[in-house]
């Protein structure tokens, strides 16, 4: 470990620290839900493209993508540029015009009868993933990727115990308006250094890939690849789809703006990032730390940047890979803490007297539970893949609600929770039972069609059993 390091790092993230407060220092609050959750919808587009921005890109993609060491897992990225046009062009309209501060919100306003329920549903399948999943797996990645910096002088869990708590105090002092400024601020140093890191990564091979295996520079996936190139057109989009349009932690940084038309100038501005930067800087780090080091996985960043980097510019890096997990954790935690004001604690405990006060509480609890957590990531082969697996057991049947509810008309929310509980199952069953044993060989992208489509018609057929309504509604953009 070196001390130069540490010190750059911790100043940086300071002065970060010092600049964001200069940002929302003035601000005036109301301690309403749209003050805490939606950063009173004051800010411009600029805030919405780096906070979407920073949000995705943490240490699960510029870890966890590059461990692959292969350009093949690019296509995440580059698909995910379709979804932010779905999102600005589709969803982005339909929130505003529906007051929404939840996703969840908007399900429950298009259902017929028992609303409640699937919006409850929905929203404690995004808390699971939020607890469980997203957070945990953050912790543990930028954790790994400081360790592997610093030489594994720090041991992880400290790591991913001060990643925590900065994360947490970001979030409890300035809700998401302080996160969204945090988010943008580091954003600039992300993106700047990533492409350093990429530009310094290839002169120490003297921009010359040869001796790298085919597979790895390949963008064909074959049957075996992590992307198979026929699900291109299949699963993933409606992964994307489901990502960037009507997921909680997504879709609650383009709800910061005043309007529509600055939201989706946000939403544009961080799909062009999307293409042209994102899918360099989380893609050929990797295969060149393979020529250099062989097959090292998730460590591969972190073993690179610390093999062309002079200590101090290596602390600057630190402080902004730091930056961007503190970013993207306090992201999330505060859109947690969201689905559980909004949604749940209205109806379980009773009216919020002071949401400050509940966010504060409610992002301790979480951050405390992923902290416990972030040692199970540790025994993951790829941090990445395990976490597109996981992400099937919640996002086809959260995608096939939003289906079911804004294209057909006269469904039941209860019809639309069968839908979302077969979805779970299912594809909890493929994961976890047929898929291991070799009895269903399908890809886990493939699948995830399946899962979707049979969700909806089980909805559609719950539906009709029950004696509710059928037919198409001509309603979605209205």
């Amino acid at each position: 470990m070196n001390g130069v390091q540490v010190a750059v790092a911790l100043g940086i993230l300071a002065l970060i620290a010092l600049a964001t407060w200069a940002k929302v220092r003035t601000t005036r609050h109301d301690g309403s839900e749209r003050d805490v959750y939606l950063a009173g919808g004051g800010l411009s587009w600029l805030y919405v493209a780096g906070a979407i921005t920073l949000t995705n890109l943490s240490t699960d993609q510029l870890v966890g993508m590059n461990g692959n060491q292969m350009l093949l897992l690019a296509w995440w990225e580059i698909s995910g540029f379709v979804g932010l046009l779905i999102l600005a062009f589709v969803f982005v309209p339909i929130y505003y015009r529906n007051g929404c501060t939840t996703v969840t919100q908007l399900l429950e306003r298009r259902y017929a009868g028992d609303t409640a329920g699937v919006r409850l549903l929905i929203s404690a399948l995004f808390l699971f993933g939020n607890v469980l999943i997203y957070v945990p797996a953050g912790l543990y990645s930028g954790a790994l990727f400081l360790n592997a910096l610093f030489g594994g002088g720090i041991p992880l869990i400290a790591l991913a115990a001060f990643l925590a708590a900065v994360s947490a105090a970001y979030t409890i002092l300035g809700g998401l308006r302080a996160v969204a400024v945090m988010d943008t601020y580091s954003g600039f140093g992300v993106l700047g250094v990533a492409l350093l890191i990429v530009v310094l990564a290839l002169s120490a091979i003297g921009w010359d890939l040869s001796g790298v295996p085919a597979e790895r520079l390949t963008f064909i996936g074959d049957a075996n690849s992590p992307i198979p190139f026929h699900t291109l057109f299949t699963g993933m989009v409606f992964i994307q789809i489901y990502y960037w349009s009507t997921n909680q932690n997504i879709t609650q940084k383009a709800m910061i703006a005043p309007n529509v038309r600055e939201a989706q100038k946000g939403v544009l501005a961080a799909a062009v990032v999307r293409i042209l930067i994102i899918p360099v800087i989380v893609t050929l780090p990797g295969v060149v730390a393979y020529k250099l080091l062989g097959p090292v996985g998730d460590k591969a960043y972190g073993l690179l940047v610390a093999h062309i980097l002079p200590p101090w510019l290596a602390g600057a890096f630190a402080a902004m890979i730091a930056a961007a997990v503190i970013a993207h954790t306090a992201a999330i935690l505060n859109a947690t803490v969201a689905l559980y004001a909004v949604d749940f604690h209205p109806r379980i405990v009773g009216a919020v007297r002071d949401q400050w006060r509940l966010s504060g509480v409610a992002t301790l609890v979480v951050t405390a539970i992923a902290l416990v957590l972030v040692p199970v990531y540790a025994g993951a082969n790829s941090i990445i893949n395990l976490l597109q697996q996981l992400n099937g057991l919640s996002s086809m049947p959260v995608l096939s609600a939003f289906i079911v509810g804004l294209v057909f008309r006269g469904v039941s929310g209860r019809a639309a929770m069968v839908g979302v509980i077969w979805g779970v199952l299912l594809y909890a069953l493929f994961q976890f039972v047929l898929a291991p044993r070799g009895w269903v060989t399908l890809h886990y992208i493939d699948f995830m069609v399946v899962v979707l489509a049979s969700s909806v018609a089980a909805a559609l057929i719950a539906n009709r059993i029950s004696g509710g309504e059928r037919g198409i509604d001509a309603g979605l953009f209205t």
